[in-house]
């Protein structure tokens, strides 16, 4: 069964969507798990968290065969924010989550082996990229939730773990979408391992519209 998620790439300051196509083969003999489309050794091993990230959570991983793809294919992968879409698309897949609730919905974030949905890196301009390209969601941890809503018009659902956001696809328990308030838009926090690039000495090319 084939199943289609999203996630995004950072190609210097801008985003980039990635199709992360997940095929499974109930009837295969042999055991095996490929991502394919230029992914790095961090994108690799995604397939080491997936699997000990869903059996923890206490669902199910048959031992068939799984191949990934991450289109486009040309376009290398790097670190390790394609895991919780990777993990969706092998939850659907394998008929642990509803295939209608994929459209139109981002996925980023780590997983630990415990099932923990962990911090990654350019949160801002993915969120901005999901938004442009017409995306509803998106889905991120929990702590990079105040980054994600810096952009308007787009729905940001923090997620603390796999199990948690399995239960929410299935409105069993639902995520509240984080709200940015108006404290925290004037909390420098928030705002933590972003730079100001006007401060950049010689500095003359566009800005992306997240950071005007």
């Amino acid at each position: 069964m084939l199943a289609i998620t999203y996630g995004c790439a950072i190609i210097g300051l801008d985003g980039t969507i990635i199709e992360v196509q997940v095929d499974f083969n109930p009837r295969a003999g042999i055991p095996s798990f490929s991502i394919v489309g230029l992914p790095d050794s961090a994108v690799r091993e995604s397939r080491e968290r997936v699997r000990a990230a869903v059996k923890n959570s206490g669902l199910r991983f048959p031992g068939k065969a799984y191949v990934v793809n991450m289109s486009p294919a040309d376009l290398p992968k790097h670190g390790p924010a394609y895991d919780l879409a990777i993990a969706v698309g092998v939850l659907a897949s394998t008929d642990q989550i509803p295939l209608d609730v994929l459209d139109g919905a981002l996925y980023v974030g780590e997983l630990s082996l415990d099932g923990r949905i962990r911090h990654v890196n350019g949160v801002l301009p993915m969120s901005y990229a999901a938004q442009q390209a017409g995306f509803h969601t998106i889905y991120v941890p929990a702590e990079d939730a105040p980054q994600a809503a810096l952009v308007a018009g787009i729905k940001v659902i923090p997620v603390e773990t796999l199990g948690q956001l399995v239960e929410h696809l299935y409105q069993l328990r639902t995520i509240e979408p984080y709200q940015m308030t108006a404290i925290e838009l004037n909390n420098s926090t928030v705002m933590d391992g972003l730079t100001d690039f006007g401060d950049v000495k010689g500095q003359t090319f566009p800005l992306p519209d997240y950071l005007e």
